[in-house]
């Protein structure tokens, strides 16, 4: 005979669902990406460039960068970015703090996703407070780091206080959130 649960217990569960799912989808972007740069023997092992003064290296299409004791990985080639003009809060302001995203496009998402992840305490989904809020996500606001990505005709990355706003064509928006991650490690 089946238990019944309430309607909290239910919730409870359904969220515990999503987060082992979330979990796992991690742990798949982050050997995805252990797997690229520790394949010696890709076709592309030799191609490196300078780029700023720093060394980047393709391996399997994606361009590695190691800073300290992290790695970042872009999926555009860095001389290939879209420039920003913008002032952005550098990666300390998102490092040890929990990191909320809004986004249409999953993909410039992922960008994001797997090179702050190691950095940040958790990334989640949340609505901005002043949009309408599809799902059952927290309502934050600017006070909060959150990167809202969407689809639009004008090309842009702006600040305000919190908030990062990446726009443009679905095609573009990866460049663009490579663009982003160049500009807050100081590269850009």
């Amino acid at each position: 005979m089946k238990r019944l649960l309430s309607k909290r217990q239910q919730e409870k569960k359904q969220r515990f669902k999503q987060f082992l799912i979330g979990i796992i989808l991690i742990a798949v972007m982050v050997f995805s990406v252990l797997g690229y740069s520790l394949n010696s023997n890709s076709e592309n092992t030799n191609k490196k460039i300078v780029y700023n003064g720093y060394k980047f290296v393709n391996f399997n299409n994606r361009w590695i960068l190691n800073i300290e004791n992290f790695q970042f990985g872009f999926l555009t080639k860095p001389d290939n970015v879209t420039e920003i003009y913008a002032e952005l809060n550098d990666i300390n302001s998102y490092t040890g703090k929990v990191l909320y995203f809004q986004s249409q496009e999953s993909n410039a998402l992922s960008e994001i996703y797997v090179n702050l992840n190691p950095l940040v305490t958790r990334i989640q989904p949340a609505c901005l407070n002043q949009e309408e809020c599809e799902g059952n996500y927290p309502i934050k606001d600017c006070s909060n780091n959150f990167i809202i990505i969407k689809e639009s005709n004008n090309t842009e990355i702006y600040q305000q206080d919190n908030c990062v706003f990446i726009s443009g064509k679905k095609q573009e928006l990866v460049n663009l959130a490579d663009s982003f991650l160049l500009k807050i490690i100081g590269i850009n």
